[in-house]
């Protein structure tokens, strides 16, 4: 194996993973940021799933990056993991499509579709055409790739310790081996699938020796997933393992077949003489029979994952992320704008949860002090702090990796300015459990209770409101009338001298709390208006 025969296989080998890459990025940018509404959309029974994932995984040629994507999805509960498992078997089908392609040999034509894409970003201004052009160009680039291979292992059929080295493919044990390993190894089935292509377009290998070798290619492509779950959440894990559930059933399945049977002859006469055809359609037998025989049983395999590695309960107010996983360890993720503003989304709306919970038992606490309540208090601010600064280290590094389209940079500012207002609406609940002890000690009136609970009422009515910016600005304005309000009758009970001067300086500073937290929610109200009503419409129906 001489050196140019070395360099020609890894040249190809990289340009057929960077057609995959642009294709990958194509397809984000068309579609990434609205992939969450598409999948909810045609993920509601297993046939629709089944089909979203052959799509996806079609139009960017790599299994890998669609199961990638779905950890993704599950890691930041876009995607529950029944809905994982339709999308994955999709996968398995959708990839089967560039074997196909392969196999037709359209080196030939590859100039043109990688001319075509790059005039379509360079010369058109679209955005969405730009996409397209990065899908057809990357198509383009990946034959290249390919020809490059096929054309540099030509010489290894005069090799005769390679050849010898291959007939050994031939044994199940050593071909399934051999296939998981270098998929593994290099991290795309596809990629292993082309190599292995290449060698019988070479004239080197032939269905007989390679198809075990091809059956172990579908276990490899789980490292991908596997090396992407780490450090993510349990559901997310628990995808990893439907995944490479799946490819070991189907390995066990078709190898146990084929040794039994004739099934390899069979797939060779479909096409005799044209070897990479013949592994392509082993490759598409292999992955549509095994989704069809599981098809019924994808509930189970969910079931057995979350068996093998069972979820974790996290409490709400416990100081710690509970929906902004750390995403997938992989260099681009379908759809990682979704994940990026939904896993943002649902943190911010746990951290206004907490704050809210805390200015409810601050009032309560002014209305009857109880000293247990006030270790809460305690507890949930601390976990907001936390919150606050974990969830804006998180949106400065989704701002500093770039890339981000304009929806997505004005959902993320959003939601970073919304940090500082939920975080201070805490703070003010902090302060009148302070003045709740005063009030305890100078023994409050009835009205004065009275009041406390109508502030009470009305801050949380206000919060009922953040989601329709026009009547929490009118209502705001009635909260400041009140407040007003209240202020002149506790002047005036001053002058009276029907309460003493720590009582009033008391709740001067109580009815300060009640109107800045209120005024914090108007500006709450300000920026949801500006982020995507897709991610609030449950909020909005409840």
């Amino acid at each position: 194996m001489n050196l140019s025969l070395i360099l020609g296989l890894l040249g190809g080998l990289a340009l057929f993973l960077y057609g995959m890459q642009m294709m990958s990025d194509g397809l984000e940018k068309a579609a990434g940021d609205r992939l969450k509404s598409i999948l909810e959309k045609l993920t509601s029974n297993r046939f629709l799933g089944v089909l979203v994932g052959a799509v996806i995984t079609a139009i960017i040629q790599s299994s890998s990056a669609t199961t990638v994507m779905v950890i993704g999805f599950v890691n930041a509960r876009l995607m529950n993991l029944r809905q994982a498992v339709w999308i994955i078997m999709g996968a398995n089908i959708g990839t089967t499509i560039t074997g196909q392609l392969v196999a037709l040999n359209m080196s030939e034509i590859a100039p043109l579709f990688a001319f075509a894409g790059v005039v379509m970003i360079v010369f058109l201004k679209n955005p969405r055409l730009h996409s397209l052009g990065s899908i057809v160009s990357g198509l383009g680039i990946l034959f290249i790739g390919m020809d490059m291979m096929s054309t540099s292992m030509e010489p290894l059929r005069e090799s005769a310790l390679f050849i010898s080295m291959i007939t050994r493919f031939a044994n199940p044990a050593i071909g399934i081996l051999v296939g998981a390993l270098f998929t593994a190894l290099i991290q795309s089935s596809s990629a292993s699938l082309g190599i292995l292509q290449a060698l019988a377009r070479s004239g080197v290998i032939g269905l007989q020796g390679s198809v075990f070798v091809l059956f172990g290619q579908n276990i490899g492509t789980c490292i991908t997933a596997v090396l992407a779950s780490i450090g993510t959440s349990r559901e997310a894990k628990q995808t990893t393992i439907i995944h490479l559930s799946f490819n070991i059933i189907g390995t066990i399945l078709f190898t146990t077949i084929c040794i039994l049977t004739p099934l390899t002859t069979l797939v060779e006469g479909w096409t005799p003489g044209n070897a990479p055809q013949q592994i392509a359609n082993m490759h598409t037998l292999f992955n549509v029979v095994t989704t069809i025989v599981l098809l019924p049983f994808g509930t189970y395999l969910a079931d057995f994952a979350q068996r093998i590695l069972p979820g974790e309960k996290m409490a709400m107010d416990s100081e710690g992320l509970m929906y902004l996983q750390p995403l997938p360890k992989a260099n681009k993720i379908v759809g990682l704008s979704a994940i990026n503003v939904q896993q943002v989304h649902d943190e911010i709306m746990r951290m206004m949860d907490l704050a809210y919970a805390n200015v409810s038992d601050a009032f309560d606490q002014l209305i009857h002090y109880q000293e247990e309540r006030s270790k809460s208090i305690q507890k949930r601010e601390k976990t907001v702090n936390f919150l606050n600064n974990a969830i804006s280290h998180y949106i400065s590094e989704v701002f500093g990796n770039g890339n981000l389209n304009q929806e997505t940079s004005q959902n993320l500012t959003a939601y970073y300015t919304m940090l500082v207002d939920i975080e201070r609406i805490s703070d003010y609940a902090i302060n009148m459990d302070r003045q709740a002890i005063v009030i305890s000690k100078e023994k409050s009136s009835d009205e004065e209770r009275k009041i406390l609970k109508k502030m009470k009422s009305r801050t949380f009515k206000m919060h009922d409101l953040i989601f329709d910016l026009k009547q929490a600005g009118e209502y705001n304005n009635h909260i400041d009338e009140n407040t007003q309000e209240w202020r002149n009758m506790q002047i005036q009970g001053l002058k009276n001298k029907t309460i003493s001067s720590e009582l009033g300086i008391s709740f001067s500073r109580i009815l300060t709390d009640y109107d800045r937290i209120n005024d914090h929610a108007l500006n709450l109200a300000e920026e949801i208006d500006k982020i995507d009503n897709e991610l609030f419409q449950p909020m909005i129906s409840d």
